[in-house]
This record gives C-alpha cells, structure tokens and sequence, in this order.
C-alpha cells in the first residue's frame, strides 16, 4: 500500500521513525509528514533518514512550482496513518479546520485514515475527546488503541492511552481494510458482564470488559455488516454505527437477544453471562448481621440453549473460559447447546487476563476437532472469528 505517515506532537512521535522501518519491511511505500509539535520530540532529519525521502511539513506546504503538497499526497496515498494522533489532532480534524499538514490532509480526499492515539488517561477519557472520536469514527475513519501500559509522563501510572507498539500497528492494518464481505449480514453481538442484584446496592458479577465483543462488533462494521450490540455494563465507548443495547441481568440480555435473532445471520456471544441470580432480591440494602450470612442462589437462564429452538438459518458462536480439561468440556458445551463453533479461553493464561488488549483462544468444533491460535490482539481475532462464520454461512 502507498501510505503517508504523519506524526503529531506528541512524546510518542519518538516511535515514529521505528513505525516507518516496520511498515517498509511489511512493503508498504511511505511518504512522511510532520507538525511543527512533532519536531520538539522527533527531528525532520531522522524521519527523513528513516524513510529515505524529504518531509513534508509546514516549510513545504507548497512548492515552488505552486502545487499544494497536501492534496498531490492526498491524490498519491491508499491511507493516511497518524502516529502519534494527540487530542489536538483528533479536535482540528473532527472540526474540518486545515491550519497544519495533518488537519489538511484529512480532508484533501484521502481514501482511508487511521488514527493511533497516544495521551494521558483522562484525556482519552474525556467526553470531549471521545465525542471527536465519534465524530471521526461516524464518517469512516479508523482508530488503533489506544493501548493500556505505562505512560510516558514522570510519575503517570500505568492506564489507556499508550500508542501501540510499531510491530502492533504493523499488524492490524491489513483487518481495516477487508472486503466489504458482511454487507447485507446482520451481526448480533453480545458483550460484557451481567449483573445480578441482591440487594439495591449489591450484585454477582465477573471482570469482564467488554472488550472482546466490541471488537468483534467494529470489526462486523468495517466489513459491511449491520450490528446489534447488546452490552451489559462497561466503560468502552461502542463502535459508531451499531445498534446498542444496554442491559444488566442475564434474563435482560436474554430478551434483548430474543429480540433480534429472528433477522440475524450471525451471532457471537462473547458476554460473560452470570451463572446464579438470588432467589429473592431484597428491595432495600441488606445490614451486616453476624459473621455468616446464608444467600439462596437459583440459575439464570441458559441463553444460548434458550436460543437453540429457535435457530433457522443463523451461525451461532459461543465463548467458554476454563481452567481444567478446556478443549473437551468446550466441544461438549457446542454440541449441547447448538454452536458452530466455540472460542476457548484460560483466565491464567499470561497477558490475555480480563480487561486486556490482547487475547489467545482455541476454536472448537462439536465434534472435538480444534484450532489453537497465537496470542493477538482482540480486534484481530475478532477478524478471524467472523471469517469462520463467513465461510460456514456461505
């Protein structure tokens, strides 16, 4: 692919020159653009070096023979990656402006940007910067991470906001650009964890994040297909253009599904749906009385099996965490509750714990026969997942 890379200003930009050597080796042609910001922390010299061409910057906007360099890169380039993309970045493309190189290549009709941002915690979090976010997600831009890790300011801790690693962006750039192969699918998702309350203020929950089924559902997205995502409780800001739909319990999420699997094609089940709900939940909160405390539990519904009388033409592809004996007791859950096939995972498996970026899953068949995949990212395997679905509704 022709791509421009272009660097903000952020401390990040010090990876930038490392990006431009892995992204040539993948064998991408590169041109390289750069705000005066990027400049206090990486020089125009070694980008340049890095890339073997000059940079295009605020000094060479235009040439001498009067050709205005954003829109002969715009008209050259497949895609624009911004590495790093600060909030300021994010704030002058969301607002249309054009008063640096990044802003004006953004809408000098590139055909693809990918933003890879890189800040502090907060101001990833802030409704502001995820409101510019949405904006740019809403007319087709694409986003990698931030990732979670240690940030770069003296005495930050560890949180969302840290660029992804050169070889990570590497990776990911070719699932933003499949074919369009869900259009005319209708994708449901479900996503999270469930709560089951005991009280006003108490309730059996898990860690889940969320993020597994978020990305399965952006990934359904960038392909073509409509999305439902129904989503119990979580902090991750759902990928623009899906139907959301936020639940709690087990029994909501349940309804929620029944709702829609009539008009759906493929269904990927990710929520970490709680086992138990209490036989009675007290209507107000519930006082400390002795060092014992007896809780009656009774079963929530089983979605999946709930769903299996009602199956037509749909995929149906379920996840399943174990500790012990994962691929047979796996197999035995497809095959009982009607799935094409389900993603297996260990909840001590290093670097693939609840809340994290990455994940490693093994995908089983009913009859046993398994796939165990390398550790990746959550968005690529979400890739991989609908895939398989593809190839088996096909």
């Amino acid at each position: 692919m022709k791509l421009v890379v272009a660097a903000s200003g952020g401390v990040a930009a010090i990876k930038t020159p490392a990006l431009i050597r892995r992204l040539q080796e993948a064998g991408h042609e590169l041109r390289v653009a750069a705000t005066e910001a990027a400049f206090h922390f990486v020089t125009p010299l070694s980008l340049a070096v890095a890339t073997g061409s000059e940079v295009f910057d605020q000094a060479s906007w235009f040439k001498a023979d009067g050709q205005a360099r954003h829109i002969e890169l715009a008209r050259w380039a497949d895609a624009l990656v911004i590495a790093p993309a600060t909030a300021d970045a994010l704030a002058s493309a969301a607002l249309g402006k054009a008063d640096d190189v990044i802003s004006a290549l953004c809408i000098a009709g590139i055909k693809e940007i990918i933003w890879v941002p890189a800040m502090n915690t907060e101001m990833w979090q802030h409704p502001l910067v995820q409101n510019n976010v949405a904006t740019l997600k809403g007319i087709g831009h694409h986003f990698l991470g931030p990732a979670s890790g240690n940030l770069a300011a003296k005495g930050e801790a560890a949180g969302v906001g840290r660029m992804l690693e050169p070889e990570e962006i590497v990776a990911a750039l070719p699932s933003l650009f499949k074919p369009k192969d869900l259009a005319g699918k209708h994708v449901l998702v479900s996503a999270g964890p469930t709560r089951e309350y005991l009280d006003p203020v108490r309730f059996i929950s898990n860690p889940s994040s969320g993020k597994m089924g978020y990305a399965v559902a952006e990934a359904a997205l960038a392909r073509g297909a409509k999305v439902t995502l129904v989503t119990g409780p979580s902090a991750l800001t759902p990928p623009s253009g899906s139907e959301l739909v936020k639940v709690e319990s087990a029994l909501e999420m349940l309804g929620a599904l029944q709702t829609s699997f009539a008009q759906t094609d493929i269904l990927v089940m990710t929520a970490a749906v709680a086992d138990w709900r209490a036989k009675t939940v007290a209507t107000e909160k519930q006082p400390k009385m002795g060092d014992e405390q007896t809780l009656e539990l009774i079963r929530t519904p089983d979605i999946l099996s709930t769903l299996k009388p009602l199956r037509e033409k749909q995929i149906m592809v379920g996840f399943a965490m174990e500790t012990d004996k994962g691929v047979e007791r796996a197999a035995d859950k497809a095959s009982r509750k009607g799935l094409d096939f389900i993603c297996l995972n260990y909840p001590t498996q290093e670097g693939t714990s609840f809340g994290g970026d990455d994940n490693q899953i093994t995908v089983v068949r009913p009859d046993g026969n398994f796939e165990k995949l390398s550790r990746m990212s959550k968005r690529a395997i979400a890739d991989i997942i609908l895939d398989k679905a593809l190839d088996l509704s096909s």
